[in-house]
């Protein structure tokens, strides 16, 4: 005859106890305090009797789960869409699923953010951006127990794995483009060049540098929003609205500029909108440009000449890296998981469509 578990209510019989007593004391619930006596008097006889405890069931979505972090500073521009896009058709065909977590540029949400990895346990974490200077000791420490890859600016010393943009290239192409039509006077609108925000500033600088050798940095008048702009959660029009507002008000200084470049082409929406409320026609009197090649950029209407730098690619990439990664630490080649770092980069590729054409003073007659 097979023998019957011992259960908490065949303890409790011999223990002269509760069964709630011997189901807090077994499962170690020390919040309730009881004496020593009862504890010891308890924990003998579950011995005695021969009590196994019941084996837990593993909760689903947990530990079992292949699970992907992705940090990202906001969802409202294309460029982080885009981004995701290519990380999750790379982490779905590898049955694995992603975790987002939209930081806002929000230091407090990206700590936040940080510190539940410990607990969350992902396979990989991927970052679409630099992250936040003062968690990169943060990020470097949780590298060593998780991969994590970063699409980053590159010359930004981390050791961490990067698919890297060079994002000073990027300013140099979209200034040569201009110079070779011609374009002597032009502006530039950004978002808030900080210093957490590096990469636009070095967008930014490259544009100015082709310039300076051309002995025309003067010539250049560089519009940024103000600091506190990005204090604020962005909207789905935040950089839009960037673009739109700094064009109107450049216009009101001077109309003495025959080209305006955007930081991406969220901007350069906005800078196409407020000349053409302004009448200006675009690119007969004014060249309009952008960077990202996003969707909309390709859309006949808007016909924006702009900069492809591969970004649905790079989301792949950062995504391979992380695969690679953990299969290496689940590799028999060694008894320990090899060091590695990868570094992933594109060149940058012009797109020219129709609304950048030759200066008015070096138009063919």
């Amino acid at each position: 005859m097979k023998k019957s578990k011992v259960t908490s209510t065949d303890i409790a019989r011999v223990a002269g106890v509760s069964q709630s007593t011997v189901s807090m004391i077994l499962n170690k619930k020390y919040n309730v305090s009881f004496s020593k006596e009862t504890v010891e008097k308890v924990e003998t006889v579950a011995k005695e009797l021969g009590y196994l405890p019941p084996k837990r069931k593993a909760r689903k979505g947990t530990r079992q789960e292949k699970l992907v972090v992705v940090f990202c500073p906001n969802l409202t521009n294309p460029y982080y869409v885009m981004l995701l896009q290519g990380i999750e058709s790379r982490a779905k065909e590898q049955g694995f699923g992603l975790f987002v977590c939209n930081t806002q540029r929000d230091l407090k949400m990206e700590e936040r953010y940080l510190k539940m990895m410990w607990q969350l346990r992902p396979l990989g974490i991927i970052y679409t951006c630099n992250p936040s200077r003062c968690f990169m000791d943060l990020v470097e420490e949780i590298a060593q127990q998780i991969p994590v890859a970063i699409v980053n600016n590159q010359n930004e010393k981390m050791n961490v794995d990067a698919v890297e943009l060079d994002n000073s290239k990027l300013g140099r192409v979209m200034a040569k483009h201009l110079l070779e039509l011609g374009h002597r006077n032009v502006a530039y609108i950004a978002p808030p060049l900080t210093a957490r925000q590096k990469q636009r500033s070095k967008r930014v600088e490259g544009f100015l540098k082709e310039y300076e050798k051309a002995g025309l940095k003067e010539n250049v008048i560089i519009k940024a929003a103000k600091e506190e702009l990005d204090l604020d959660v962005a909207h789905i029009d935040s950089e839009y609205k960037i673009g739109y507002e700094l064009t109107r008000e450049l216009l009101k200084e001077t109309r003495d500029i025959t080209a305006i470049v955007g930081l991406n082409d969220m901007i350069a929406f906005g800078v196409m909108d407020a000349l053409y409320e302004e009448k200006i026609k675009v690119p007969a009197e004014v060249s309009v440009m952008g960077c990202d090649n996003t969707l909309f950029a390709r859309m006949h209407n808007v016909n924006l000449t702009t900069i492809e730098h591969f970004v649905i690619y790079k989301g792949r990439d950062a995504c391979d890296i992380i695969m690679k990664k953990i299969a290496s630490h689940h590799s028999a080649y060694s008894e320990m998981p090899p060091i590695s770092t990868y570094h992933v980069e594109y060149e940058p590729k012009l797109i020219i469509r129709g609304t950048t054409t030759y200066a008015k003073s070096k138009r063919k007659k």
